[in-house]
């Protein structure tokens, strides 16, 4: 079964259109209106395996705010869509990843329930003109809208492009392993509740 979707939200301060293959090969076309958004999610892409087509118009006149809080929520929907019913997937993945002087663990559950406990402790306010709070609205966006609980601890780190580089390629290694189709199960799902 093609694990695939394509969606958009057009709202009065984003317009954004997506399409994703949750099994590529780390393909990635990202125009999202912010550079170090694209970098990371580029980077996402290329890590997890995940192929995606991203295009934003967003009123980053104002400030990226509406831009990242509305890709992680299109990108959260996406994944959901794209997983369909969960059957045959691992559930489960971690990874502690080290970028430089930076260690960030990142540990999934897809459980159907949204929760998301981060501890990135990013020292700079800004990455370029990045405000570096806005990481944690993307996640805490993408998890309310694929609900999965979601654990990004930092672990050790000083730069702060590094420690959210190293947040985003752990969250799309730990993703990749969690939805990788069990092949000791491939038509099950890996609950005792009979749904996630």
């Amino acid at each position: 079964m093609l694990r695939t979707t394509s969606t958009e939200r057009n709202t009065l301060e984003t317009k954004i259109s997506l399409s994703l293959n949750i099994d590529g090969t780390g393909k990635s076309n990202i125009d999202t209106g912010c550079g170090f958004l694209n970098h990371m999610l580029t980077l996402f892409c290329k890590h997890g395996c995940f192929d995606m087509e991203l295009f934003c118009q967003g009123d980053v006149e104002v400030d990226d705010h509406h831009t990242v809080e509305d890709i992680g929520i299109v990108m959260g929907k996406a994944f959901s869509e794209a997983l369909s019913d969960k059957r045959g997937i691992t559930r489960y993945g971690d990874i502690i990843l080290p970028m430089d002087e930076a260690l960030v663990l990142c540990a999934i559950d897809v459980s159907g329930r949204s929760y998301l406990g981060y501890s990135l402790k990013v020292p700079c306010q800004k990455v370029g003109n990045f405000d570096t709070e806005l990481v944690k609205e993307f996640y805490a966006a993408f998890v309310n809208n694929f609900p999965i609980s979601l654990h990004l601890t930092q672990l050790a780190g000083e730069n702060s492009h590094h420690i959210i580089e190293a947040g985003f390629k752990a969250f799309a290694r730990a993703l990749k392993k969690a939805l990788a189709i069990d092949l000791d199960s491939p038509d099950s799902l890996p609950t005792t509740k009979g749904v996630l």
